[in-house]
């Protein structure tokens, strides 16, 4: 164990509790700070295994640095400053802490080299968001809170459960590749409760759920942890796992397919976390080198445009008020900058070359074709097909210019005006990194866990992905007539949760309301009220007539004896004396007596 090393994630989470002392250009300084020296602390780290400590007899590991663990810490720790630097303006302690608590859980989640550690990590991460959830302080927030907390509380039982069975059965808490107790309940355990935080269906409801209302700079670090870091372990504890390639894939569908019925601008970009998250979870499943270097690369990328596109959104909503396309329109005019800054993002997360999508998102679709996995691979292009229509195009196209907010008889023009400085600086770095993903993919494969000698810029690559775009880009404008966003909000597997909801409430209203003022009430009267009021009343006659009675009887007896000394007070000491004398021949005679 390396004992000057500094674990970067209680950097933030310690550091944190600093800023609410702080005030002005201080406060601003340290929010900056704070995540600086934990990317510094990230990228000086060299592989190896720190702050190991034995609890219980078992080893506890808080830094196993590697070539994967790093890789995600060098995102997590530059999220982490870009963030801060977004929310630079915003003046409330309790979002930037939760922040930072929330990106020190994912960078302790991603150095963790076993579960107990994991864990800790995990739950925190789960509180700290939460908050940023709650912040946002309206009725809707703080009930898509609860539901976020509920569930992610669901899913952290059940990884302990998990941990506790894994643990009975081989003696040991290390983390790593789960292959060989696959098919053992703590596996399966595990594996739900990873699958639950990177929001696969039909366990994702709650992510397009809660990242529209938490607040404007909280959402931007919602988009980078919880999924990612999901990603991260999958990839640590169950690459090559069979099941997750079409969990992967239908995730990368079925995340376009209710983007396109999507009118909230947050709750689109949301879905389409879920549809990138899905090529992620696929790469895992396909489990060759080209797809882990592919899913790990993309969880990288995803990251920074997705915090862009967010950040995008995120402007528009606190300069205009406004989160509905169908309510926007001709922001083009006023806030170009936030427009060109978008579009970057866009590009990048529809996989249009020079862009980083383009060099991540194709390892994992080449790595199924490799594998001949001839359905997952049309899946995946559909996919990022879907994704170029609807991020890339329909959402800045109504947000932005929107035809139907600026015609007679629709919704009036939006006014609005570019947004803080620091809002903008933040767009502007992370659509740089964007940018330099893509030119420069050779340097960025050579931080990914396995050797890479893919090519993206072949000319049959480049010819097919600007082909797809172009017809992509051809079939929205023929019809966009169809595409125009309707006020309404879809439903996925939210219908399962409601469903169930309002079939639960009727039965506490019908039959369980019955039963308890029926058969359960009598039962109750019988069994439980009458013994407890009779025991009640005997208690009280016995507290009035004796344990009264007595007490009356000391105090009467007491007074009696003060009256009879009385007289022998007289203030003179030998007095005293004497009467001590007497009581302690008294005392011993009765002695003797006893005797």
């Amino acid at each position: 164990m390396n004992v000057e090393w500094i674990h970067p994630g209680l950097l933030l989470i310690l550091g944190a509790w600093v800023l609410p002392f702080l005030k002005g250009r201080a406060k601003q300084a340290a929010m900056l700070i704070l995540p600086g020296a934990a990317l510094i602390d990230c990228l000086l780290m060299t592989p190896g295994t720190y702050g190991v400590t034995s609890l219980l007899g078992q080893d506890v590991v808080f830094g196993r640095a590697d070539s994967l663990s790093l890789i995600f810490s060098y995102v997590f720790s530059l999220l982490a400053l870009l963030g801060m630097i977004y929310a630079l303006h915003v003046d409330d302690d309790t979002q930037h802490v939760a922040a930072l608590t929330y990106a020190g859980g994912a960078l302790g989640v991603t150095f963790a080299g076993d579960f107990l550690s994991l864990y800790v990590f995990w739950e925190l991460m789960a509180i700290s968001s939460a908050l940023l959830v709650w912040l946002g302080r309206e009725r809707s927030a703080v009930a898509a809170g609860f539901r976020y907390l509920l569930v992610h509380v669901f899913g952290g039982l059940i990884l302990l459960a998990g941990i506790i069975i894994h643990w009975s059965q081989t003696g040991s808490l290390a983390f790593g590749d789960m292959e060989a107790f696959s098919g053992g309940l703590g596996w399966a355990l595990i594996l739900t409760a990873f699958l639950l935080n990177a929001a696969v269906p039909p366990l994702g409801a709650w992510l397009p759920d809660a990242y529209p209302q938490a607040t404007v700079t909280g959402a931007v670090f919602m988009t980078a942890f919880t999924t990612k870091s999901a990603v991260y372990v999958l990839i640590r504890g169950f690459p090559g796992t069979d099941l997750l390639i079409w969990l992967g894939a239908a995730m990368a569908i079925y995340g376009v397919v209710y983007a396109v019925l999507e009118n909230d601008a947050r709750r689109l970009l949301a879905y389409h976390i879920i549809s990138q998250v899905g090529y992620m979870v696929c790469g895992v499943g396909i489990g060759t080198e080209l797809a882990i270097n592919g899913a790990t690369a993309h969880a990288f990328a995803h990251i920074l445009y997705k915090a862009l596109l967010f950040m995008g959104a995120g402007a528009v909503l606190q300069m205009t008020g406004r989160r509905k396309l169908n309510e926007m329109g001709g922001l083009y005019k006023t806030m170009p900058l936030t427009l060109g800054l978008y579009m970057i993002g866009g590009f990048a997360i529809s996989a249009v070359p020079l862009f980083s999508g383009f060099v991540s998102k194709s390892m994992v679709v080449s790595a199924a074709g490799e594998e001949h996995l001839g359905a997952v691979f049309l899946m995946l292009t559909l996919a990022s097909a879907g994704t170029f229509l609807h991020t890339g195009l329909k959402l800045p196209y109504y947000m932005f210019f929107g035809r139907e907010a600026c015609r007679p008889g629709g919704p009036e023009r939006v006014e609005g005006r570019e947004p803080p400085r620091n809002m903008l600086v933040a767009m502007a770095l992370a659509a740089v990194a964007c940018i330099l993903l893509g030119v420069l993919p050779e340097t960025f494969y050579r931080h990914l866990p396995y050797f890479s000698d893919y090519v993206p810029y072949t000319l049959q690559h480049v010819t097919n992905a600007l082909g797809m775009l172009s017809f992509t880009a051809l079939g929205f404008f023929l019809l966009l007539k169809h595409l125009d966003p309707e006020p309404t909000i879809s439903l996925d597997t939210d219908w399962f949760y409601r469903r169930g909801s309002t079939g639960l409430m009727k039965l506490i209203k019908g039959p369980l309301t019955r039963l308890e003022y029926g058969f359960v009430g009598e039962i109750y009267e019988f069994a439980i009220q009458r013994p407890v009021l009779g025991i009640a009343e005997r208690l009280r006659r016995f507290d009035s007539r004796i344990v009264d009675s007595s007490l009356v009887g000391v105090g009467r007896l007491t007074r009696s004896l003060g009256l009879v000394l009385k007289p022998a007070i007289s203030g003179q000491t030998q007095h005293y004396g004497l009467i001590m004398a007497v009581g302690i021949l008294a005392l011993v005679a009765l002695v003797v007596f006893a005797l």
